[in-house]
């Protein structure tokens, strides 16, 4: 009998509770995880043991049996040995496939752990040799005019060079980006005949020793036009370094962009302009934000082209215009080479007040550039939630007493207990 020939069920009988599961049905089997990469205790003893292999036969060849010596090549036979080691005890575990992969793995993460080490080292030997000076306040609130080769740390510091340097980098960075972003701008979604020409002269620049860009700037706006020495003319020499490096960035970063956004805003009847502006600029922002950081972090640190256009005076400056205007590392290659213990101590210290603008600037480059395209801050969402939330005021107060939403309309014409027809009821 099929289901449509059965009989209705009559009203008084009570509900048939569904059929219990065959006893002989197996239970599903619970998931297994599987992990994908990682690290095995395979993989950690593996190393272990090649490392600590290698560091016993390179000690036997270096020291007993070659006649080398010297620190740098014992570790870069211990490494090359190392990664002997490793591969001949992969292949004892896995295939050849699986040790080549690994090997590589090893070479990248040692690498990448050889980076950071030399990066840790440089910076805490900054901060070792500079922490005597940078200690003091009066190191960030005193210029060196009254400060002598024979003053006290406590006398003396680099405020003349931190905003000499500040405000460079920012007059450069004026300069630089908007005609570098322009230049990439062109070359990218321009074209024509002169994009090839300008794309050479921007890789011309690239290569370009910085102390050329501080004779460019000596012998046009100098010397020839007559003006004197002064952070203005420092900041167009770390323009002239500064804007190849954003342009060749931006411009990568640019073509980046799928060409099917360019293509609906085009079809939305958006010209070439407004498209550049509102789809292809605001899409490779976080990358345009790094190509602004590679700029600014190749103009802060230059000396030459400064020293030739600023000048150096221990005087404090705060007009880049007029007079000349120390940087810090003008201010470091001034005093890191004097025979006294206090200058250099506050050229070290110089050097790390410009790692901690390097770190700064590195970070603020991120916030702004880190969101996603289209993306809301916390600011615009808190608005838009204010906005939102006094419309719904505004509409409740502008309604009447005994009116009701039309929720509560539907809610309220609805039944309360709806009666569903059983099968046999007449």
């Amino acid at each position: 009998m099929t289901t449509l020939d059965r009989p209705p069920v009559a009203a008084s009988e009570p509900a048939t509770t569904p059929a219990a599961p065959a006893a002989d049905t197996a239970a599903p089997r619970p998931e297994t995880k599987v992990r994908l990469g990682g690290v095995t205790p395979e993989d950690v003893f593996t190393v272990a043991g090649a490392l600590v292999g290698s560091l016993a036969l390179n000690w036997m060849l270096y020291e007993r049996v070659l006649p080398f010596s010297g620190v740098f090549g014992f570790l870069v036979c211990w490494y090359v040995l190392f990664l002997g080691g490793y591969f001949a005890l992969g292949l004892l575990q896995w295939g050849k496939l699986m040790v080549r992969d690994r090997l590589v793995s090893v070479v990248a993460w040692s690498s990448g752990l050889l980076v950071v080490a030399l990066i840790s080292d440089q910076i805490w030997y900054v901060a070792i040799q500079g922490w005597e000076a940078a200690q003091h306040v009066n190191f960030f609130t005193e210029s060196m005019e009254r400060t002598a080769a024979l003053s006290p740390i406590t006398s003396g510091g680099a405020l003349n060079a931190i905003v000499g340097s500040l405000e460079q980098l920012g007059l450069a960075t004026l300069f630089a980006v908007p005609l570098g972003v322009a230049a990439a701008v062109f070359m990218s979604e321009v074209g024509g005949r002169m994009a090839k020409p300008v794309r050479t002269l921007v890789e011309a620049m690239t290569a370009l020793p910085s102390i050329v860009a501080g004779l460019f700037i000596l012998g046009i706006f100098i010397i020839t036009f007559g003006f004197d020495k002064s952070g203005f003319a420092a900041s167009l020499a770390l323009t002239v370094m500064m804007m190849p490096i954003v342009t060749r960035a931006a411009e990568v970063v640019i073509r980046l962009v799928p060409g099917t956004l360019r293509e609906a805003s085009y079809a939305l009847g958006g010209s070439q302009w407004r498209t550049v502006w509102n789809v292809v600029l605001p899409t490779a922002r976080p990358g345009l934000m790094t190509a602004v950081v590679l700029g600014m972090a190749r103009g802060v640190g230059e000396t030459s082209p400064v020293l030739l256009t600023s000048g150096f005076t221990s005087q404090f400056n705060g007009d880049p215009f007029h007079e000349h205007q120390v940087s810090l590392p003008l201010y470091i290659w001034n005093y890191v080479k004097q025979p006294y213990d206090a200058m250099v101590a506050r050229a070290f210290a110089a050097g790390l007040s410009l790692m901690v603008i390097v770190l700064i600037l590195f970070v603020t480059a991120r916030v702004l550039g880190g969101r996603k395209p289209g993306e809301l801050t916390r600011r615009q969402k808190r608005r838009i939630d204010r906005e939102a939330r006094r419309a719904e005021a505004g509409a409740r107060a502008a309604r009447p007493a005994g009116a009701v939403g039309p929720a509560m309309a539907r809610t309220a014409s609805a039944p309360a207990h709806p009666t569903v027809p059983l099968p046999g009821n007449s």
